[in-house]
């Protein structure tokens, strides 16, 4: 199990949440908590139908017993997402009743209630009901605004007050979902090298700590999460809380989020659904994490030694060219001006893109060692993910191989975060990365679907 010890010191990094308390049966614990953090204030709650059974209701009646004055909020509908209109939802019950908002629920209502919080200029506490998103501790709020799913920049709760035993009692698709969200680190922290490289965003040597040094250890044990150990799933929360302290020393999502989480963006841009069903934030970055396996994969086969610089510099288009590029890959999409609004953040001049190629090929022995360490194989992946009950096939969230291929063009361009992708665009291996996944026996080849 991950150390109190190991927790505390990477607490005292956090630059938002100040007490993050994890046990068994808990909940009692939340008063004092809130007492201390908000002194003579009284509290509102906000939960949905599910949560307000499972945690909700426990805790409003211990704040009751403490002598706190406390409301409720249940947000009305069976099903709902991160969207705009619930941040103004909970935002005018918030402000309605002068409280601090107490976060009852998973990642979608606690990143509702930490935009809305931040609206108020205030903070608030967060108690989560399952182990399924990094984002409870995190910097930023993902929230669908205008049919763009945005992140937008917010404090993270002062704290956190987690119940193992609610959490380890919450639906097995929630924890394979957060499995799998934590999984994505593993090639983003690649794709984080990459952009280290390349002088874009740098490393920050604490907010990769963290998480990175302990989230082989935490991974490592998904038959255990898929049996529903208290102390898996403790460590498996444990691990999310770290991506998001993480991101609160970055002051943004680079050491949690590269294109595996570009692939969920997309179908969220897209309101993708399968058997009527929006997929989970976890399931489709579940499907983007191992798409970047499979081209860390091919990517590793190549030697980079042998890049033409020269050849690549010469071949490098304008900026102008990059835009149109842009434009023509999304001009049917919801937004037709993201990618070259992106493209033109992280665009590269040719001497920039010289630098770049030449840094990698005098440094590909090294660096291919580096990645090799860092990005675990598809297989290895897949076999992970197929243990916990996460989707290991593109169907399994209801899109084909053909249709996994189309998004990858978006992916590249619709964030300024230098990837692999950028990487590939330049060194002029990008078809032939892409045919390695998809065609020629790969690990989505689109012929065997």
């Amino acid at each position: 199990m991950i150390s109190k010890e190991y927790l505390d010191k990477c607490l005292a990094l956090a630059t938002d949440t100040k007490v993050f308390e994890m046990g068994s049966d808990i909940l009692d614990r939340v008063p004092s908590v809130f007492v201390q953090q908000f002194p003579g204030r009284s509290a509102i709650l906000i939960t949905d139908k599910n949560t307000w059974r499972v945690a909700g209701e426990r805790v409003f009646e211990e704040m009751h017993k403490a002598g706190i004055q406390a409301k409720s909020f249940i947000i009305p509908e069976d099903k709902f997402h991160a969207e705009w209109k619930y941040v103004e939802m909970v935002e005018a019950q918030v402000k309605a009743s002068g409280d601090i908002a107490i976060s009852v629920g998973s990642g979608v209502i606690n990143d509702l209630c930490k935009l809305a919080s931040h609206h108020l200029k205030q903070s608030y506490l967060c108690v989560p009901t399952a182990a399924s998103v990094d984002g409870y501790s995190s910097f930023g709020a993902s929230i669908t605004f205008e049919g763009l799913k945005q992140t937008f920049e917010c404090p993270a709760p002062v704290a956190i007050v987690a119940d193992s035993k609610v959490i380890a009692s919450a639906p097995k698709h929630m924890t394979a979902a957060g499995y799998a969200d934590l999984a994505a680190k593993v090639p983003c922290g690649a794709e984080w090298m990459i952009a280290d490289l390349f002088g874009t965003e740098p490393i920050i040597p604490d907010a990769w700590h963290v998480l990175q040094d302990v989230l082989d250890d935490i991974l490592s044990r998904p038959e255990a999460v898929a049996a529903g150990d208290p102390d898996a799933i403790g460590d498996l929360f444990a691990g999310l809380t770290l991506s998001g302290i993480a991101m609160q020393i970055a002051r943004s999502s680079r050491p949690a989020s590269c294109t595996d989480h570009l692939f969920s963006h997309y179908l969220d841009m897209t309101e993708h659904r399968f058997k009527g069903e929006l997929q989970s934030h976890g399931f489709q970055v579940a499907i983007g994490t191992l798409t970047m396996c499979a081209f860390f994969d091919e990517f590793l086969k190549m030697d980079l030694t042998k890049i033409d610089v020269d050849a690549c510099v010469e071949a490098w288009p304008s900026l102008d060219e990059e835009v149109d590029r842009a434009h023509d890959i999304f001009k049917h999409f919801v937004n037709t001006e993201l990618g070259a609004t992106e493209i033109r953040k992280k665009y590269a001049d040719k001497e920039g893109v010289r630098r770049q190629l030449t840094l990698v090929k005098e440094n590909w022995p090294a660096l291919k060692e580096q990645y090799r360490k860092q990005v675990w194989p598809f297989e290895k992946m897949r076999k992970a993910f197929a243990t916990v009950g996460a989707p290991v096939e593109p169907m399994d969230i209801g899109i084909t191989r053909d249709q996994l291929l189309a998004i990858v063009p978006f992916t590249q361009l619709m964030r300024y975060r230098i990837n692999l992708l950028d990487l590939a665009k330049r060194a002029r291996i990008y078809d032939e990365l892409v045919a390695a996944v998809f065609t020629n026996g790969g690990a989505w080849d689109i012929r065997n679907q």
